[in-house]
């Protein structure tokens, strides 16, 4: 009998005891709200910036690459299911031999079976002046046979840290033999 009662204090101790801590010692919070000020964000600005994207995806040192396709690709009107993998050259000009401002690294594909149309998922890596080192993360449909086309900016990194926006695209040039386009992009960022 002295046991039982002797387990019954234990538990009831212990009871107690695991009651108290619950109760007193708070969880952490998954999440918390921020001010941009507690991170060093001033206020939002709008930036353009302008260059030209060279996708090369044929001749000796290709910047686009095909990494996949659908058995039905080459029969289709608007190669439905090619996948390219891409590391194409940022420049300031039109010209091949133009300044290089970054890099347009990512992946296009051909996911309109009707028309020319692409996904686009791609960061454009700046290597020059101010935004060296920054990024822009870039999520659309690019129906390249169009006049102008405009794709998201959902991200950023560096001076595009929570970057929003958009990016106009205009073919420049087309050479339907080798595949190698020239793109003229206005971009426009919302950023801190």
């Amino acid at each position: 009998m002295a046991r039982n009662f002797l387990k019954t204090q234990l538990f009831l101790i212990t009871f107690i005891i695991l009651h108290i801590l619950t109760t007193t010692i708070k969880s952490q919070p998954f999440s918390r709200k921020l001010s941009t000020k507690s991170l060093g964000s001033k206020k939002e600005k709008l930036t353009h910036i302008q260059f030209y994207f060279h996708d090369i995806p044929s001749g000796p040192n290709p910047t686009a690459v095909q990494v996949a396709s659908a058995p039905t690709t080459n029969t289709s009107q608007s190669f439905f299911g090619l996948v390219m993998m891409m590391d194409d050259p940022l420049t300031i000009g039109p010209e091949p031999k133009s300044k290089i401002v970054g890099r347009a690294q990512g992946i296009y594909a051909a996911s309109d079976m009707q028309q020319l149309g692409f996904l686009m998922v791609l960061n454009y890596c700046f290597t020059e002046g101010k935004y060296n080192g920054s990024t822009l993360s870039i999520l659309g449909r690019n129906a390249a046979l169009t006049p102008m086309r405009e794709m998201s900016i959902v991200g950023g990194t560096g001076l595009f840290r929570c970057a929003r926006g958009y990016a106009q695209a205009k073919t420049h040039s087309l050479d339907f033999k080798t595949g190698i386009a020239v793109v003229k992009y206005d971009v426009f960022i919302l950023h801190y």
